[in-house]
């Protein structure tokens, strides 16, 4: 009986070690993912875009050595370059040679988008309190004479601005989220009045610009991640069968957008570090990729502008509390900047 009960025991270790055996060799030859190198960036692209034409930006202009949300850049007649700093209000000028300055029209504003008047004067649309009280104001060029066009109490909140060639203006109204379109695109006229709302349901509608000919508007959704192709019939009227949802961004957080003279659509993804170019249709063509972007840093890419005349595209974004500080890249653009609408 003893002996059996040894065999037995025996023959029982001999199953566990041959069980722990397997179970080993089993867990050496589990499948295992490959995770490619371009795929452990912070913010990897996409693998619908990751074969587009792409170029590194190279650095302009240290702004600041702070973290500074920086927005709205547009160029006056003197060919200064204009750009606003969100939540401290300040608006910044620089020279062609690089001379920086600025001015704080109304310590209460905060800017998140500069277009001027070809009258010269300065439309500013404003946040206000993030919620449901920001404006449109327009000032001097020096940032004194603040007037209000579009007023706290109206309930927008203006982020961005676009002048038509008439001499009226579209703004986007920041309100929504993922799940609530609230928000919209609204057109003033020439003479002022109330804003007509020409693109309603979006979800925090953010950047806005036209089309060379002004019959096409672009829009985007911060919160949607959609980009927007809008046939005009007229300033305020989309033509029949007129409005596409042309891009969905994988990742979300396009910001604003501008036009080259050609059509091609640039639009800033706000939290990749990179611009993405869109043909006049709406299709991905290529991306410029900001420094430092696949290792965390320069991800808080807000806006662009093409410098008027020139191929020359200025790129803002923000290191946040990376330390890394609030920097304007540059590249090539594709084409020459979108002459200014004149009326």
């Amino acid at each position: 009986m003893n002996r059996l009960l040894r065999m037995s025991a025996l023959g029982a270790a001999l199953i566990l070690i041959g069980a722990a055996a397997h179970a080993a060799d089993d867990k050496s030859t589990l499948p295992a993912l490959d995770i490619p190198r371009a795929l452990r960036s912070v913010v990897p692209l996409p693998m619908a875009e990751a074969d587009l034409p792409s170029v590194e930006a190279r650095e302009y202009l240290k702004v600041s050595d702070k973290g500074l949300q920086l927005e709205c850049p547009t160029f006056d007649a003197k060919g200064d370059l204009l750009f606003c700093e969100v939540f401290g209000g300040t608006v910044f000028r620089l020279t062609p040679d690089k001379q920086l300055s600025s001015f704080v029209p109304d310590a209460e504003l905060r800017p998140a988008g500069l277009a001027v008047h070809p009258s010269g004067r300065i439309y500013m649309a404003e946040l206000g309190d993030f919620g449901s009280r920001g404006s449109v104001v327009t000032m001097a060029p020096d940032g004194t004479d603040v007037q209000t066009v579009v007023s706290r109490n109206d309930g927008f909140l203006p982020d961005d601005l676009v002048f038509d060639k008439d001499g009226g203006f579209y703004f986007t109204d920041f309100k929504g989220g993922s799940s609530t379109p609230s928000g919209g695109v609204y057109y003033i006229g020439p003479s002022g009045g109330k804003p007509v709302l020409v693109v309603p349901n979006l979800r925090i509608a953010n950047g806005v610009s036209l089309s060379p000919d002004g019959k096409t508007l672009w829009v985007t959704e911060l919160a949607g991640g959609r980009l927007h192709r809008i046939s005009l019939a007229n300033a305020t009227t989309i033509a029949p069968f007129g409005s596409s949802l042309v891009y969905n961004f994988v990742g979300g957080g396009p910001d604003s957008l501008r036009i080259d003279a050609d059509g091609n659509v640039y639009v800033a993804m706000y939290g990749q570090g990179r611009i993405m170019v869109m043909n006049p249709l709406g299709f991905p063509i290529g991306q410029y990729l900001l420094p430092g972007r696949d290792e965390g840093h320069n991800l808080r890419s807000t806006a662009m502008v093409i410098r008027p005349g020139t191929d020359e595209l200025l790129i803002f974004t923000n290191d946040w509390d990376k330390g890394q500080g609030s920097t304007i890249f540059v590249a090539k653009a594709l084409a020459k900047a979108a002459p200014s609408p004149s009326p």
